[in-house]
């Protein structure tokens, strides 16, 4: 069942991990929710197949929080070069399964916001950041980048 539909993924976290009322945008569910990867698509946003409860799956985008990837698509050659290390580097450091923690809306409509850990403890957005190959982004305006 494949489903970009927001709310019901919140509401089915939400039901699976026993809260009472449905999950609004701006709710943090603590999680872990079990995943299976079904691909990267750039350095910060993964399409997984996510198990809110045995036997139930939904497919939903997941931007990892607090990073932001250059664009894939972007006019300037060197950006979208520094794109694609960066979804090189996140295909190789997710494993096929992960587990979805503090998961929470994204500003835009169809995907979740949510950290991932490696099975060392180690958050991949950290990983990433420290990796030189995304920025640390709290939701908000991004700065225009020049091409170099």
């Amino acid at each position: 069942m494949r489903s970009t539909y927001l709310p019901s993924l919140l509401f089915l976290v939400a039901v699976s991990i026993g809260h009472p009322a449905a999950a609004s945008e701006d709710h943090l569910i603590s999680g872990p929710v079990e995943a299976k990867l079904i691909r990267v698509i750039d350095g910060d946003t993964l399409l997984v197949s996510a198990a809110p409860w045995p036997e139930h799956s939904i497919e939903t985008y997941v931007r990892l929080r607090g990073i932001d990837a250059p664009e894939l698509h972007a006019k300037c050659e060197a950006t979208r070069f520094a794109a694609q290390q960066a979804r090189d580097a996140l295909s190789a450091l997710v494993p096929a399964k992960v587990a979805l923690l503090s998961i929470s809306g994204d500003k835009y409509y169809g995907r979740v916001l949510a950290d991932i850990r490696l099975e060392d403890g180690r958050s991949v957005a950290d990983v990433l950041l420290a990796s030189g190959l995304v920025e640390s982004y709290d939701g908000g305006r991004k700065a225009p980048h020049r091409c170099n």
